[in-house]
């Protein structure tokens, strides 16, 4: 079976400790080299990226006395995409002697990511998570409490134990903010140089080591270089090539594509998270998706009809003609199952012709029960703004009507592959957060984002970065590197201005997006994924032929920016389609149709593909590398939430 690349060196983990996996980051931690106080002042770090990860890596390495200089594309660190996470903040607490223990949240999180993420990463983030609430609590971050004082946890998708702590449904904002906080404070000391409306365009590699960054200042065009001694990429995710996703409209891949081209391995890109609570699509007008939290299944019932074609309003069908198919399917879960599963079994019932709302694509999340058992005062007061947001999209009151939920794609699992330090595959290039791989294998179970972005900014990295830098400072880097970086930055960028073509790139994206949903969505096959590796290369060909670009590079350009990073996003989906294709099994996220069991759940091949897709770029086509998994604590099965 051809699938378009060739098979090269397996790739390894190195730093990752080896011993009890509860003493492994302590060990790393002791092994890892020092910088004195002096000399950090001599050092310089760039961070891309002002979200949880990295405005709490620039905060904390400011703190620590490194030179760094921050880069956002938004008019503010605090517009950063992390802001509009809604749900929670997992953390090992055990507040509520529920039996919940960092070795649970650590099994929960490898079976939630169905056996595919590495055992050393998840332990350590399960470790570090209770350190991340005393953390943001001492910043001033409002956590709900409890009538007692305590701070209040709620349950959430993939667990049995109440271990997400939240505020109310903001909670990415008042992290954000309290992270935001501790970078200002770095501002104002000097440790931490801030350039917002500037977007990364490329990697600047010299020696083989990562030592600057290419970036457009987007108000005046301005080409800038900047060189320093390590890069971080906190860049997030890359929802938004399907084109409707809950991200940001200004999320995009081109921070990590670009360093990908320079050699980063891209690691796992078929894994792409659809969330199943979003608001549906309402017609081709729209340009973004909406999240409704998945807290909502705390107390929400998620339902359809128990008739195909029953177009009757909610209140019209009695309770014995309504199927809570996720409470029937999976009795130990119900609700709260994990992401990936809620959203097959919404898409199983819409397509057996039971769905409600406009052309069937939609199903219930009912609050009735909940207003009934807790009074309409206390749903307020956990979802309030959440159930506001929604009545102000969609002009329903979900307060006397379910609300209308279906998946989206939301966010990304794969990302480029880091080792046990976080650093990538050239030398001086850490990626953190949602821009690498290696925490949530095949699926991330709810509120894990926040913990991850956190736990890489204020304590992982902070630690692993110096290990590298103790054998800084780098020297002067070579110019004519820095120079063909600029070029082909400039290149692209003519390119684009004077095509004279007849299309927007809004246009090429909306149908790339199509292609990606329809043919690499909740559920792949060879044939789709075939479709989709036929046409992604003609559209791609057409888009650099024929799109229109307006305006002058000299000047804030709106158009120029999106039509790099759909330029982008085409060599990301074919990688995509690429990886989904040679991964014949389905595990988590990525469900192939023809690998289920009887009951139409995931079915893993954990024989043939128990490892990590590592992918070089490759002029001639992408080069796959295998980093196989080992499970010396959780033993491998198939997952079951029933």
């Amino acid at each position: 079976m051809s699938t378009g690349y060739t098979e090269g060196e397996p790739i390894r983990d190195t730093k990752a400790p080896d011993g009890p996996i509860e003493e492994r980051w302590e060990k790393r931690k002791f092994s890892a080299k020092l910088v004195n106080p002096a000399n950090k002042r001599k050092l310089h770090v760039i961070v891309v990226g002002t979200g949880l990860a990295g405005g709490s890596a620039a905060a904390t390495l400011g703190e620590l006395g490194y030179n760094v200089t921050s880069f956002c594309y938004q008019d503010t660190p605090r517009r950063a995409h992390s802001i509009a996470a809604q749900g929670g903040i997992n953390a090992a607490k055990n507040y509520r002697g529920d039996g919940d223990s960092i070795y649970r949240l650590f099994y929960d999180t490898v079976k939630g990511g169905d056996f595919r993420a590495r055992e050393s990463n998840v332990y350590r983030l399960a470790q570090v998570s209770v350190n991340i609430i005393d953390q943001a609590v001492a910043q001033g971050v409002p956590f709900a409490r409890e009538y007692g004082g305590l701070l209040d946890t709620r349950s959430f998708g993939g667990a049995q134990v109440s271990r997400t702590f939240y505020a109310r449904g903001q909670t990415g904002q008042q992290l954000l903010l309290g992270a935001y906080q501790a970078l200002e404070r770095q501002i104002a000391a000097g440790t931490v140089k801030m350039h917002t409306r500037h977007e990364m365009l490329d990697l600047i590699v010299s020696d083989g080591r990562a030592r600057g960054v290419i970036v457009r200042d987007m108000v005046t065009g301005e080409i800038e270089r900047h060189v320093a001694d390590a890069v971080v990429l906190a860049s997030g995710g890359y929802g938004n090539v399907f084109f409707l996703s809950t991200n940001a409209k200004g999320c995009n891949t081109t921070a990590i594509w670009r360093a990908h081209r320079r050699g980063a391995m891209f690691a796992n890109p078929c894994y792409t998270q659809i969330h199943p609570t979003c608001i549906p699509v309402s017609g081709d007008h729209q340009s973004k998706l909406t999240l409704m939290s998945e807290s909502l299944r705390n107390d929400g019932r998620v339902w359809v009809p128990l008739k195909a074609g029953d177009t009757r309003p909610a209140s019209a069908i009695p309770e014995e003609e309504r199927d809570y198919y996720l409470e029937r399917i999976y009795p130990a879960f119900g609700n709260l199952v994990p992401r990936d599963i809620a959203s097959r079994a919404a898409k199983n019932v819409c397509d057996e012709g039971r769905g409600v709302g406009p052309g069937g694509l939609g199903v219930y999340l009912d609050f009735a029960d909940a207003i009934r058992r807790l009074g309409r005062e206390a749903v307020e007061k956990k979802y309030g703004n959440l159930f506001e947001m929604y009545e102000r999209i969609t002009g329903e009151d979900p307060y006397s009507q379910p609300m209308r939920i279906y998946p989206a794609v939301h966010y990304t699992m794969g990302g480029l592959w880091v080792d046990y330090d976080l650093q990538s595959t050239i030398p001086g290039l850490f990626v953190i957060g949602e821009a690498n791989f290696s925490d949530h294998g095949a699926n991330r179970l709810g509120a894990s984002a926040l913990m991850q972005g956190l736990s890489d900014g204020y304590f992982v990295l902070p630690t692993t970065i110096g290990d590298y830098l103790a054998n800084g400072p780098y020297g002067e880097v070579d110019e004519e590197d820095v120079t063909e970086a600029e070029a082909e930055v400039r290149q692209k960028i003519e390119k684009l201005l004077t095509n004279n073509g007849t299309r927007t790139a809004d246009s090429y994206h909306r149908e790339l997006g199509k292609i990606m949903w329809e043919y690499c969505g909740m559920e792949r096959t060879e044939e789709s994924l075939r479709k989709a590796l036929e046409r992604i290369p003609e559209l791609r060909e057409e888009f650099w032929q024929n799109v229109k670009v307006s305006g002058e590079a000299d000047e804030l350009n709106q158009a120029l920016e999106r039509a790099g990073r759909v330029g982008d996003f085409f060599d990301l989906a074919e990688l995509m389609c690429i990886d989904a294709l040679h991964r014949t099994e389905s595990c988590g996220g990525h469900f192939r149709a023809e690998s289920q069991d009887a009951d139409g759940e995931a079915l893993r091949d954990d024989e043939n593909f128990s490892y990590v897709a590592a992918w070089e770029y490759g002029e001639q086509g992408p080069i796959l590398h295998k980093e196989d998994l080992d499970y010396e604590y959780v033993k491998m099965s198939q997952r079951s939430y029933k």
